[in-house]
């Protein structure tokens, strides 16, 4: 067990409140650490260090800074393992997956530090002689960014590493419910300036309203989403939030359905449904959903829950005994609301262990208006709706508030490509769902959020543009006072 301390001004120094918070282990409930639970005190050394050192950091040249967001994702790859453990440990996500996050959130920063080298403005067409116009995109400031618990460490470097590419400085709010690993990504930030990077835990509110914060990069519910957003409005603060998704994924006739089968339930059992972008309507046309679902069910039940440190874990716990009941809650309220109950559908703990777990479920016949379809389930459940038709299952997809991410599966290209330009999404997946690409840009629409990280894009989020005109050629212009030298047509 560890008592963490903050990074501030590139020193890790214990916190100045009196509160702190616990970490435990969601499978087997073991204390894992203790976090503080930081107050205005912490916050605002950490949002001063951030911006003492944020004018010097925006100067260093483009290819030094390549260099030194190059030399972070060299430190991760070789913290790599260490890392990947504690995340699976504090965040009940099977080992495996862990290890695949780690080479994502490499990969992010190798990434962003090509593309700063390349990426500063444009130059505009003059509109007169002897003109030259071009745009210079220039860094926001100190950003605060806030992620949640299901994919910490991916999501923190989804804003770091951009937000250090065009010129800020940050202060980290790691999840509450699982810190410790990005207090080890925290070290790999030691290659950079002091002050660069700030890692302060708890006090997320007084981030938010903080003064000095230029920008708030967060990721989590809508509600919390809409607060945020209020609260930066009052002070004009720019925002760039990734939020809620109900997500449609689509089964056309035409599919090969052990393939769609395999990958409906991995696009929606991946780290025990905890993922925004999840798959939490499986929309099947009529002509095939029997048999994909008798599939599906032979499926799910191969799959293996416990310990998420064993190889051959498929799903582990849910994060918290909270999280876990608001998922009974809402299974129970489904099947009250007509749907099928096939599989699953209550807590259990698997031998030996006393966390928080979930069985895979599986509801059939569910309603559009219900509440898997209004209601994001953050846990593993499979919903599964039945349209008549390939054009009413398009319009059962777009019938929702979010638009975060959409999947389908057809070899038919004029199908796949109407249902691509009729549903809302920021993300559109076509016979592979969930992959992400660090040069394209991830976000939603809609309820889903303002703005999107990754890509160009990406990079957008964290800087605004400055229009530079220049005359070479210093002379008065005809235009100006006195009018009456203009020779002007009178009307």
């Amino acid at each position: 067990m560890t008592r963490e301390k903050i990074l501030i001004q590139g020193r890790w120094v214990p916190a100045r409140c009196e509160k702190s918070f616990e970490i435990r282990n969601p499978a087997t409930l073991e204390l894992l650490g203790i976090a503080p639970d930081c107050g205005q005190e912490d916050i605002d050394r950490a949002v001063a260090a951030a911006k003492k050192a944020q004018r010097a950091w925006w100067k260093i040249p483009g290819v030094e800074k390549a260099k030194l967001l190059r030399e972070v994702g060299s430190r991760i790859r070789k913290n790599g393992a260490k890392i990947a453990r504690l995340m699976a440990l504090e965040s009940g996500k099977p080992l495996c997956e862990a290890v695949d996050c780690i080479e994502w959130v490499a990969a992010c920063f190798e990434y962003y530090a090509e593309v700063s080298r390349r990426s500063y403005g444009n130059s505009v067409p003059p509109v007169a002689p002897h003109q030259l116009n071009f745009t210079v995109k220039e860094p926001y400031g100190v950003v605060a960014a806030i992620v949640p618990f299901n994919f910490p460490l991916l999501l923190m470097a989804w804003k770091v590493a951009p937000a250090l590419a065009a010129g800020n400085t940050l202060v980290c709010k790691p999840p509450r419910l699982n810190p410790l690993s990005n207090f080890l990504l925290g070290r790999c930030y030691e290659a950079l300036p002091p002050g660069v990077v700030n890692i302060v835990t708890g006090g997320g509110e007084l981030l938010v309203a903080h003064p000095q914060v230029d920008l708030i990069a967060f990721t989590g519910s809508t509600s919390a989403g809409r607060r945020i957003a209020a609260v930066a409005g009052e002070q004009l603060k720019k925002v760039n939030l990734e939020l809620g998704g109900i997500d449609p994924f689509i089964v056309f006739a035409d599919a090969d359905l052990d393939v769609a089968v395999r990958g409906a339930a991995w696009a929606r059992l991946l780290n025990a449904g905890q993922v925004c972008t999840s798959s939490k309507r499986i929309i099947l046309v009529k002509s095939i959903a029997q048999e994909f679902t008798r599939r599906l069910v032979q499926h799910v039940k191969t799959l293996r829950v416990g310990d998420p440190m064993r190889r051959d874990t498929d799903i582990g716990p849910l994060i918290s005994e909270d999280a876990a009941a608001l998922v009974e809650k809402q299974v129970s309220k489904s099947i009250k609301e007509g749907a099928k109950l096939l599989l699953g559908g209550k807590r259990f703990q698997p031998k030996g262990l006393k966390g928080h777990f979930f069985e895979p479920t599986i509801l059939a016949d569910v309603r559009q208006g219900s509440l898997p379809s209004t209601e994001e389930i953050f846990g593993p459940v499979i919903a599964l709706f039945t349209a008549k038709d390939a054009e009413q299952a398009i319009r059962m997809a777009d019938d929702s508030a979010y638009g975060l991410g959409a999947c389908i599966y057809t070899n038919d290209l004029q199908l796949a490509m109407r249902a691509m330009e009729d549903i809302k999404a920021g993300t559109f997946w076509i016979n592979d769902p969930l992959t992400d690409n660090d040069a394209a840009p991830f976000g939603g629409m809609r309820a889903s959020g303002i703005g999107r990280e990754l890509g160009e894009e990406g990079l957008d989020a964290f800087r605004e543009p400055k229009h530079v005109h220049m005359d070479y050629v210093m002379q008065a212009k005809p235009f100006w006072f006195p009018y009456k030298d203009r020779a002007v047509e009178e009307a």
